[in-house]
C-alpha cells in the first residue's frame, strides 16, 4: 500500500518556545528545526511511503524538508492545525487520487522507517485509525485509506479520533507515540535515541545532555 504523510509545521519562531530555557544554552527554533528534520528524514525513509507533504509558511523548515525529499505546501490555510492537515490531504489526492493518507507531528525524534512502517501496516486494515501518544490523550498518528482525513487534534484529540470512527491502534511503538512538548519528553526520547540533527543540537547544551543520560526510557 502506498502512503502519502501529510506533516504540518508552524513557523519555527512560534515553535517550542517554552520547551528550553537560556540554562539550557539551546535556541528553541533550533531543536524544533532538528526535531523536524529526524521526523522528516524517518518518514521519507519509511517502505510504503511514495510521498511525504509538509505543510508550512517557514523558509528556513521548506528548505530543510525539501534537501530530505518531502514536498512543501506553503500556501497554509486559516483554522491552524486541523486546517493544515486537510490542505495536505486535499493536495495529495489531487495530485495521485484516492489513495491512503495519513498525518503526523513535526517532533518526533525517536520516529524510525521500521516503526512507521508497521503502525500503517496495521492501519491499512481499518479505513479510518489512529496512533495515541504516549500518555494516551493525544495522537501522533491519524490515518485514513480513502484519503479523506479527519483531524481532530486539540485537546484529548485520541478521544476525538476515537468518536469520528477511527480505530485506536497500540503497538510496540515507543519513537512513534513519544512528540515533544516538555523537556520530560524530549529527555524521554533522547533515552529512546533520538535521530542525528536532534542529537547534535542536545549536544551543544550540557545541561540537557547531563539531565538526558540520566532519564531512563519509557513506551
Amino acid at each position: 500500500m502506498a502512503w502519502s504523510l501529510i506533516v504540518p509545521v508552524k513557523r519555527l519562531a512560534l515553535a517550542k518556545s517554552r520547551l528550553i530555557g537560556p540554562r539550557d544554552g539551546i535556541h528553541s527554533p533550533a531543536l524544533a528545526l532538528a526535531l523536524v528534520r529526524d521526523t522528516i528524514a524517518a518518514a521519507v525513509s519509511t517502505a510504503g511511503v511514495t510521498r511525504v507533504v509538509v505543510v508550512t509558511e517557514d523558509e528556513e523548515v521548506r528548505a530543510a524538508v525539501t534537501g530530505l525529499g518531502a514536498v512543501v505546501r506553503s500556501d497554509v490555510p486559516q483554522g491552524g492545525l486541523n486546517a493544515a492537515i486537510s490542505a495536505g490531504a486535499s493536495y495529495a489526492v489531487g495530485i495521485a487520487g484516492r489513495h491512503p493518507v495519513a498525518a503526523l507531528p513535526s517532533d518526533l525524534p525517536a520516529l524510525t522507517p521500521d516503526v512507521l512502517a508497521e503502525a500503517l501496516a496495521a492501519a491499512a486494515g481499518h479505513p479510518s485509525a489512529f496512533v495515541p501518544d504516549t500518555d494516551g490523550t493525544g495522537t501522533t498518528l491519524l490515518t485514513a485509506t480513502s484519503g479523506d482525513l479527519h483531524p481532530r487534534y486539540g485537546p484529548d484529540s485520541a478521544s476525538e479520533h476515537a468518536l469520528d470512527g477511527a480505530i485506536r491502534l497500540v503497538g510496540n511503538w515507543p519513537g512513534l507515540r513519544r512528540d515533544v512538548d516538555t523537556i520530560d519528553d524530549l529527555l524521554t526520547a533522547s533515552s529512546l535515541g533520538v535521530g542525528r540533527a536532534t542529537e547534535a543540537v542536545l549536544a551543544i547544551g550540557p545541561n540537557l545532555r547531563h539531565r538526558a543520560a540520566h532519564t531512563t526510557p519509557c513506551a
